[in-house]
């Protein structure tokens, strides 16, 4: 399992889809367990890349959420 962390964005591409992009300026497409996001939130994500998937908003790699950890206070 890998952890990642950064800001969250939701963007209404395609029907609408999350991104996290870390600090370091890496962008991962969120899928799975994205229930409890919010738009800006800083957090920490458990899961998985998916080194064999595409989204179609092609906003990064897809990154398959099974927990999600806010950071923001």
């Amino acid at each position: 399992m890998t952890k990642i962390s950064g800001t969250v964005r939701r963007s209404d591409l395609e029907g609408g889809l999350w991104t996290l992009e870390t600090a370091s300026g890496d962008r991962y497409q969120l899928s799975g367990e994205t229930k409890g996001l919010e738009d800006g939130m800083k957090a920490e994500l458990s899961g998985k890349v998916e080194t064999s998937q595409m989204g179609f908003g092609m906003a990064g790699a897809i990154f398959s959420v099974s927990s999600v950890k806010s950071l923001s206070t």
